[in-house]
């Protein structure tokens, strides 16, 4: 099962991961830089793709390339680097580590085994799970009391206290996403999403004509991600149309609670699950105008991301992670009614103020939201601020 939710999260940059019990430890996977090291770093996150080249890093989602650069970010800063899976709960650390980056679900236990000196990071790519549960379980009730149906979460984040045992986090999301770990009083560092996916502008799209048709485009967590909302949005605007892109077939319980709106509207058509690089995709983007995207809870919105990518206004809900400027639109709050008078204000604009609008999160998306952007910021957190604290410790070591 897991194998087959992978093979349809990915396209979308998505992924879940999972240690069987009693499996094998993660190999740790080394790099060495080319002169005396200076020190050594550990990272706990995804060590799959850390050794190929940069052309055969996969693109299945932003964290092999991700994780492949801040290994190699230390590594021409000097440092020897050890990288070992986030999911790995048997490593134990016995080096003399001066830093430790991990990703949320092991960093808590790997703080134990490593110096007083060593400076501990979190790479937070969600919110604090109490926000990240506490939104899910909360947009689950409002299901339940409007539809009568209780589903079940797909999104809900496991219990963990990676920022309060480390000495400084990094978030992939925006300030809604920081925000939540700010009562932990630590330093927190934004180094902005990467994308796997750029497209060309579309020359040729007829923006009056699709000036009333908007995409829901996401992966598993229906609910999480509003599309319960949107659809009911939408049964109000008639005069307007909605795709829907997305693994329908990963929850049944909410497909079954809203076939009548998935598969018998006029104006919703539901299209499933849908890859990227396709031509069907590429056809989707020329015959919408924006991403609808009320989520409740993310780390750094990727799907929304891509859409900006492909030439879409994002309309999204503050939760949703993404800064979209004045060429976005800010859901009001996680109701049907505000999903709707955000959609109605983007439709009813002029063709030339929708394309000027869908340029500018085209343009935004390729300065702010690709690998190169996502190097040159990490970059700058090593050399600015992780090396020269490091340096300090261990001197007064």
């Amino acid at each position: 099962m897991l194998r087959l939710v992978n093979r349809l999260l990915r396209i979308i940059g998505l992924e879940l991961r999972r240690r069987a019990a009693g499996a094998a430890p993660s190999r740790l996977v080394s790099l060495r830089p080319d002169r005396k090291p200076a020190g050594s770093v550990l990272i706990s996150y995804i060590p799959d793709d850390v050794l190929k080249a940069e052309a055969e890093v996969s693109a299945s989602h932003t964290h092999y390339w991700e994780c492949r650069h801040m290994a190699h970010s230390f590594r021409r800063a000097g440092y020897d680097v050890d990288v070992v899976d986030f999911a790995d709960s048997e490593f134990v650390p016995d080096k003399p580590y001066d830093v430790l980056v991990s990703a949320r679900t092991n960093l808590e236990r790997l703080a134990k085994h490593v110096p007083a000196h060593c400076l501990k990071i979190a790479h937070l790519d969600t919110a604090h799970f109490l926000t990240n549960n506490a939104n899910a379980t909360e947009r689950l009730r409002q299901v339940r009391d409007k539809h009568r149906v209780a589903l079940r979460s797909t999104r809900m984040v496991e219990a963990n206290w990676a920022l309060e045992a480390a000495d400084m986090g990094c978030v992939l999301g925006n300030a809604f996403t920081a925000d939540s770990y700010a009562f932990t009083g630590k330093p927190i560092h934004r180094i902005p999403l990467s994308s796997v996916r750029q497209f060309d502008w579309q020359a040729d799209k007829d923006f009056d004509a699709c000036r009333r048709t908007f995409l829901w485009f996401g992966s598993g967590g229906f609910v999480h991600k509003g599309l319960d909302l949107v659809i009911d949005a939408f049964a109000e605007l008639p005069d307007y149309r909605l795709l829907i892109c997305g693994p329908l077939d990963l929850e049944p319980r909410f497909v079954k609670a809203f076939d009548e709106a998935l598969y018998h509207r006029d104006n919703i058509e539901t299209i499933g699950w849908t890859d990227v690089t396709s031509p069907e995709f590429a056809e989707i983007r020329r015959r919408t105008i924006a991403t609808v995207y009320p989520s409740c809870s993310e780390g750094g919105g990727g799907s929304t991301i891509t859409c900006m990518h492909g030439g879409l206004i994002p309309v999204v809900s503050t939760q949703a992670s993404v800064d979209v400027g004045d060429f976005g639109t800010v859901i009001d709050d996680l109701s049907v009614d505000a999903v709707r008078r955000a959609v109605q204000s983007v439709g009813e604009q002029s063709a030339a103020q929708l394309e000027q609008r869908a340029r500018a999160a085209w343009e935004f998306a390729r300065q702010h939201h690709t690998r190169e952007t996502f190097a040159a910021n990490y970059d700058q957190f090593v050399n600015d601020v992780v090396l020269p604290e490091v340096r300090r410790r261990r001197a007064s070591a």
